[in-house]
């Protein structure tokens, strides 16, 4: 009568599969004051004054940021005050980042705003540097620090 069958056995084995695939979630309501380390990927809707190091993050458009950002991937829709860090970087039209951005890839929509230094990871010169690819049209702001 409470025999398993084969396809709840067959869910729950997917169920221990996916146990590493888990995130953690800052809601809106939520300030953290401190730094945040985390394995797993992290979706970030409230403020965080500290640094951030995360497998992957995604910044709600309301959340800020105080301090540094490393990650694997970064999807950004909010206000950062620090400098950014990441392997595969997304800048949303939202995005207000007031600081220096490393990435291997990156994509930046139209109306966001970066002040400071766009460098790609890794490069030595100017010939190793990552192309920039920016989603919808080539209109957006780019501020940089004079040298």
């Amino acid at each position: 009568m409470f025999a398993k069958s084969p396809k709840s056995e067959v869910n729950t084995a997917a169920s221990r599969a996916g146990a590493g695939a888990t995130f953690s979630l800052l809601g809106a309501d939520t300030a953290v004051t401190g730094d945040i380390v985390a394995s797993s990927d992290l979706h970030l809707d409230g403020k965080v004054d500290g640094d951030i190091a995360c497998a992957g993050l995604v910044q709600g458009e309301a959340s800020t940021i105080t301090g540094t950002v490393t990650a694997d991937t970064a999807r950004l829709a909010g206000t950062i005050e620090g400098s950014i860090t990441a392997r595969e970087l997304i800048i949303l039209k939202t995005a207000r980042i007031h600081g220096d951005v490393h990435y291997d890839s990156l994509t930046i929509e139209q109306g966001a705003l970066v002040d400071g230094t766009l460098a790609p990871r890794g490069a030595g010169s100017a010939g190793d540097a990552a192309p920039v690819r920016m989603a919808g049209s080539d209109e957006f702001l780019i501020v940089t620090e004079a040298e």
